[in-house]
């Protein structure tokens, strides 16, 4: 059975946030303007001392990324952790992270794309809630929209207490009940077969991804049933999920597929929320229970996500 998921403390203004890099390295250029956004949200910041640090494709060697994490999490006068991007590395550091301790300190993290496996593993290793959403050096440096910054403001500060998120269509109905986990679809099917894949068991299975062609959508949904994980979750959510270079007959394939492969399961299907690569990318609260009612085309958020 799941245990009551850990919220973290709501920020206030004033509050320091860490910026961290925990995966690929990063342009000092789109850093700094991503700074600037978080600082408009009304809180300080303090950006890790190896952000711009390069070891190959990496910001930095997997013992220094995890270190750092390691340590934010540790500081009480760090309120808050967001990732700078994602790309490639997070998934490196998980056997090197101390979930039992960064429970005794639970604070928001903020992240996506590469970060799901950073966000998975803070749910059912330190039974906290983490934040799917935008990062620092990419939503953040090229212009969060407005919706999305006051949705990311309140949600931290716990001013809202509740939101609904409407999809574009209902791919099966059905309405269904459980906590919130998932992330970037090839990111959770590299998962399958680790100690890090998530519980699926009852969840309501949150997909996105970007940049991939609909035969590659298919066979990694193929994957996620062939293991059993889909069968498991008591509903499931798509996010965006972007043809390349805006292909309809492409965008097309990509819902026959995902059709054909939730068939079938018994629990509602919802596609196309705005969250995710190249979407408004409203902040999702990972570990909170969630309904998913398909007759509304509805992702609904009943409580506040922090404490």
């Amino acid at each position: 059975m799941d245990r009551v998921p850990l919220k973290p403390p709501a920020l206030k203004a004033g509050d320091t946030v860490g910026v961290v890099a925990p995966a690929a390295a990063i342009e000092r250029s789109h850093l700094e303007r991503g700074l600037e956004v978080v600082r408009a949200m009304g809180f300080r910041v303090r950006v890790s001392e190896r952000a711009l640090s390069r070891d190959g494709v990496l910001a930095g060697t997997d013992a220094e990324r995890a270190r750092e994490l390691q340590a934010y999490f540790a500081d009480p006068d760090v309120r808050a952790i967001f990732a700078a991007r994602g790309g490639y590395g997070c998934g490196r550091l998980l056997p090197l992270l101390d979930f039992d301790a960064i429970a005794l300190t639970p604070k928001p993290f903020l992240g996506f794309s590469d970060a799901t496996f950073l966000l998975n593993a803070l749910v059912d290793k330190s039974s906290m809630v983490a934040f799917h959403g935008p990062m620092v050096a990419m939503d953040f440096a090229r212009g969060l929209g407005r919706r999305g910054f006051e949705h990311l403001r309140k949600l931290l500060t716990g001013e809202l207490r509740g939101f609904e998120l409407a999809a574009r269509e209902a791919v099966h109905p059905g309405s269904a009940e459980g906590r919130l986990i998932g992330g970037c679809l090839s990111v959770v099917v590299a998962t399958l077969g680790t100690p890090w894949a998530p519980s699926f068991d009852g969840r309501i299975l949150f997909l996105e991804d970007t940049g991939e062609k609909a035969y590659r959508i298919d066979r990694m949904l193929v994957q996620l049933r062939q293991s059993g994980a889909l069968s498991r979750c008591a509903g499931v959510v798509f996010g965006a999920i972007r043809p390349i270079e805006g292909d309809e007959g492409e965008a097309r394939l990509i819902m026959r597929f995902i059709a054909e492969q939730t068939e079938g399961l018994g629990c509602p299907v919802l596609f196309g929320i705005e969250a995710g690569h190249g979407s408004e990318n409203l902040t999702l609260p990972f570990g909170l229970p969630v309904r998913v009612d398909a007759s509304s085309r509805r992702l609904i958020i009943g409580e506040a996500a922090v404490s």
